[in-house]
């Protein structure tokens, strides 16, 4: 175990952000398990072990299944941040059996292979309209234009969101996911709080909309969904709800941009993805890995647990470095290359264990009908001008990618 002390890792600098691999490098080179005093938390950043703890059934991302918030050495949070609370900790990501097992399986007929594959011409033809007005412009936001309102589209199409609603989605979402970053400031979660009630209360409405008048879509089919006499709370349905629309499209969004970012500063990946298109499927997934859209995922102790030596409380908060693990040379050859080609590839950008994402295959359609779309209608895109970095750290992305079709 080592100490936090003259650590590179520093989630609130604008160079860590920029990037924060060589960090990572560094953590890896002082242990498996590092105290990080300004988040109260244990740093994991080897893939073993990122890996194996994503599967460690004492750890959870939640402890009230077990435990009050006095007995785990826990405060409540304060009271003016419950909608947040109330909303996100009644989704099944937040959850641990046996609720997650009931609420994910209730779920999981909406992700079927069988579902997921329907989808595909929808997806395919979103992204080459979307592509088809980027190109006709010459170019523009790669962010606004295609990056966003494609996952957005389908996943609100699946739910059955009218149209005229669906630009409210991305802004709720965005300032939902704020209090997701290490240490949010008072201001990200009043917006958190405040989204929290308007997404709550539009949802509401829409499920009794759905009650009253039942369709195809996924609101309708949570509604009746049932298995043994298992049922969704409303509370459930709308956490249920949101988190699908939020990880539905953050992801997808960001690792597009991270992508083609990526891309664009090796023209020689570039050249080589844009002569041969079967590329596609491998390149999703090294792009994926080389920059993480979701650098870190946590877990709370809810026994003690050893690593390397070093036992963790029962109580602590592990925070497992999906990016460091991504870029680890025990696992992969040169992390620091971008290598389209790279057939060994056990990322953990979707993680792992009853927590892995349960729309990953949607997601990998996505981002191949996207690229695959760009590669063929602007196979002279280019970077318009340098893309500014968000200023969050857990959700890694681009304020906009400006490009041009020459």
């Amino acid at each position: 175990m080592a100490g936090s002390g003259d650590l590179a890792f520093d989630p609130w600098d604008p160079a860590f952000l920029a990037d924060p691999y060589p960090a990572y490098a560094e953590l890896r080179a002082r242990g498996r398990v590092i105290r990080y005093e300004p988040t109260n938390q244990w740093l994991v950043p080897h893939h073993a072990d990122v890996s194996a703890l994503l599967r460690d059934r004492r750890l959870g991302r939640t402890y009230r299944h077990r435990f009050s918030h006095e007995d785990f050495g826990r405060s409540a949070p304060p009271p003016e941040h419950e909608p947040f609370h109330t909303l996100n900790d009644h989704g099944m990501l937040d959850l641990e059996p046996p609720d997650h097992t009931r609420i994910r399986r209730l779920v999981s007929k909406a992700f079927t292979p069988r579902t997921v594959e329907r989808l595909k011409p929808y997806v395919r033809d979103m992204a080459d309209e979307l592509v088809a007005k980027l190109v006709g412009a010459g170019g523009g936001d790669l962010l606004t234009e295609v990056a966003e309102p494609l996952p957005v589209a389908v996943i609100a199409e699946m739910l059955g969101i009218p149209q005229a609603d669906r630009g409210r989605l991305r802004p709720w979402s965005a300032d939902i996911c704020g209090m997701y970053e290490l240490n949010p400031s008072r201001e990200t979660a009043a917006r958190a709080v405040r989204a929290s009630l308007e997404f709550s209360d539009y949802l509401r409405e829409l499920i009794a909309a759905r009650r009253a008048e039942p369709g195809e879509d996924l609101v309708s089919g949570l509604i009746a969904a049932h298995d043994e006499e298992d049922r969704l709370t409303e509370q459930e349905m709308i956490s249920t709800i949101v988190l699908l629309l939020n990880a539905g499209h953050e992801a997808t969004v960001n690792a597009t941009v991270n992508g083609w970012w990526a891309l664009f500063r090796d023209p020689a990946q570039l050249a080589a993805l844009r002569a041969d298109h079967s590329l596609v499927p491998s390149a999703l997934e090294e792009l994926m890995r080389y920059d993480t859209p979701l650098q870190l995922f946590e877990r709370w102790v809810l026994d003690d647990i050893e690593i390397d030596g070093t036992t963790i409380p029962r109580g602590a908060e592990i925070a497992l470095l999906f990016g460091s693990a991504n870029h680890d040379p025990a696992v992969f050859a040169d992390p620091g290359r971008l290598d389209l080609t790279r057939a060994h590839n056990p990322h953990i950008s979707f993680s792992a264990g009853i927590h892995y994402c349960i729309g990953a295959p949607l997601a990998r359609i996505e981002l191949a009908a996207s690229m695959a779309a760009l590669l063929r209608q602007a196979p002279t895109l280019a970077l318009a001008a340098e893309p500014a970095r968000k200023p969050q750290f857990m959700i890694r992305g681009l304020r906009g990618l400006d490009v041009e079709v020459r």
